[in-house]
């Protein structure tokens, strides 16, 4: 297997940008129930007047030239190619820092955050950033194979970090990342110094004792929780179960793959943000490749053993609400936890971009032995 790393440039031809106008135009929008807003799931006006935008506004050129003001490269891993940015900082004493995105992110989640990462002010943490496309996900392209879960993205963000030179670095990762991330300390101990997540997926086991214990904090979560699977978990069951049927729509019709991120892309976000994750999905043609990773992740074996670095967990008001009481259970070394009251919802780094950073500066230069 080679273990070359190749420079990589987004450049999309303009036949690529025509024929998506095209589509857009042709779009058959479906009806709406008048009066009921989102009851039924996401409105038509928010679509249309986001696919109106991205046919008559949106400069994807600008997005792309924004994406390739960053060095980029591809590079090939357990017989996946992976994209990834890395931007290295000017100070000496920097830490790699891997930064991982889930769905229906992409690597553009983490573009406000890397100038504050890189280049920080005096006295404060540094990093060298690593921003890789999930395998299957963007510049990465489809999958091409089973198997690709949390568990096998991790040992390839470790062989990743092996191939960059990095003997020690810093883990950090929203939504599918924050699947990965913790991964990546329990496989890789002798070189992940900390990890960061904006949510630990730890549940309730039925367990009265477990119940007993938990806090006032853990109580209203879990009425968030029991809201959120009883009206806006669609997606990920039929991500687990039937990706492939959903292809067809999300593939074939930008309004469509539009109109199903937008059920997690909502209006409290920027349009430009919204497009330019979509367009990475249309067009790299991996909207189906991507929810695959729900279907491998469910039909994964979790192997045993717990993640033995330190973890830190930052929570943004509007977001799923991590429950410390189980996640201790299942993380035995959080060592910083804090929730705070931006209401930057699933998508801090783009929302509460320095928030989000001095977290991480303050948890990586913490008593945690990271050097």
């Amino acid at each position: 297997m080679s273990e070359e790393i190749t420079p990589f440039l987004i450049d999309v031809p303009q036949a690529v940008l025509d024929d998506l106008h095209r589509r857009l135009d042709a779009t058959r929008w479906p009806d709406q129930i008048p009066g009921t807003d989102g009851d039924y799931g996401v409105p038509v006006a928010y679509v249309k007047r986001l696919a109106d935008y991205w046919r008559d506004g949106y400069d994807w050129r600008a997005q792309e030239a924004r994406l390739n003001a960053h060095p980029q490269f591809t590079t090939e891993i357990d017989g996946q190619n992976v994209h990834f940015l890395h931007v290295r900082s000017a100070r000496e004493d920097a830490l790699p820092l891997m930064l991982t995105h889930g769905w229906p992110g992409s690597v553009v989640e983490y573009l406000d955050v890397i100038g504050l990462l890189t280049d920080p002010p005096a006295g404060e943490q540094a990093f060298h950033v690593v921003v890789p496309s999930l395998p299957g996900f963007g510049f990465s392209g489809p999958t091409k194979e089973r198997g690709w879960n949390r568990f096998r993205t991790a040992k390839a963000w470790a062989e990743l970090m092996r191939r960059l030179g990095y003997d020690r670095y810093g883990t950090a990762g929203n939504d599918a990342g924050s699947l990965v991330a913790p991964e990546q300390g329990r496989i890789d101990p002798e070189h992940v110094v900390g990890v960061h997540v904006t949510q630990i997926y730890s549940f309730p086991s039925g367990d009265p004792a477990e119940f007993a214990k938990i806090t006032p904090e853990d109580q209203e979560a879990l009425k968030v929780l029991s809201w959120f699977r009883d009206n806006k978990m669609a997606f990920s069951t039929l991500h687990a179960q039937q990706p492939q049927t959903l292809s067809y729509a999300i593939t074939d019709s930008p309004a469509g793959l539009l109109g199903w991120h937008a059920q997690l892309l909502g209006e409290d976000l920027d349009p430009d943000f919204v497009l330019t994750n979509v367009m990475l999905y249309w067009l790299t043609g991996t909207a189906t490749s991507a929810t695959r990773f729900y279907y491998e992740d469910a039909k994964a074996e979790a192997p045993a053993g717990p993640t033995t670095a330190p973890i830190g967990v930052a929570m943004f008001r509007g977001d799923f609400v991590s429950m410390r009481t189980f996640a201790e259970r299942d993380h035995t070394n959080i060592t910083s936890w804090h929730a705070f009251d931006e209401p930057a919802g699933h998508y801090a780094a783009h929302l509460a971009p320095e928030v989000l950073v001095q977290d991480l500066r303050d948890f990586f230069r913490g008593d945690h032995n990271f050097r």
